[in-house]
């Protein structure tokens, strides 16, 4: 039985071959393996946004992926910073 999370597109044998793929790796494959996914997972992010919102700037996009990635009160600060107003670290 897998010790691992159950993923409903990912039978357990297969998860145990990812996993084993994984353990395999060096630890420089693994960290560009994950940089590599994060990259990609934040592009879809970014399409997603784009595609709900096709009336965003590039800008405008952005500071909608920290906002749903951060929360509003990061985005906040974001906005605030390119408008060139200063923001108070909060403590």
């Amino acid at each position: 039985m897998s010790t691992v999370a159950k993923h409903s597109d990912t039978t357990d044998e297969v998860l145990e071959i990812q996993l084993e793929c994984f353990r395999r790796m060096t630890p420089q494959e693994r960290i560009a393996k994950m940089s590599s996914w994060s990259s990609q997972i934040k592009r879809m992010g970014f399409e997603a946004i784009r595609r709900r919102h096709p009336e965003y700037d590039d800008l405008q996009v952005q500071c909608k992926f920290i906002e749903l990635t951060y929360g509003e009160e990061l985005a906040a600060g974001f906005r605030s910073c390119l408008e060139g107003k200063s923001v108070e670290p909060r403590r």
